[in-house]
């Protein structure tokens, strides 16, 4: 079973069904925010959160500007890797010091 975030109460089917109901049921309403607040209140969610889940959909999509769910994944894990190499960088270099130093101080006992 895939890990959730802290916060996520729904799962990725259930968002995907509810997007698939705002989408398919827009033309009952006046308008697509219409849709989406009467549909968040049935599920249980803020319209809000209803409103991101479709706008990120039609990025996913390529029917809204923007960076699909899958560039979101890849810049968090790049950040993530770029973040460890810079511990790791800074680690090496107080190693590289703290060596550095001890062998002028062993030059120096001679």
């Amino acid at each position: 079973m895939e890990r959730q975030r802290t916060g996520e109460r729904y799962s990725p089917e259930v968002r995907a069904r509810t997007v698939r109901m705002v989408v398919e049921h827009a033309g009952d309403y006046g308008s697509q925010w219409a849709a989406i607040s009467s549909i968040s209140g049935k599920i249980g969610c803020t319209a809000e959160t209803l409103r991101r889940w479709v706008r990120q959909a039609e990025r996913d999509e390529g029917l809204k500007p923007g960076p699909t769910s899958a560039d979101q994944a890849r810049i968090r894990d790049l950040e993530r890797e770029n973040r460890e190499l810079r511990q790791a960088n800074e680690i090496l270099r107080k190693a590289s010091a703290y060596f550095a130093q001890a062998e002028f101080d062993r030059q120096f006992k001679r």
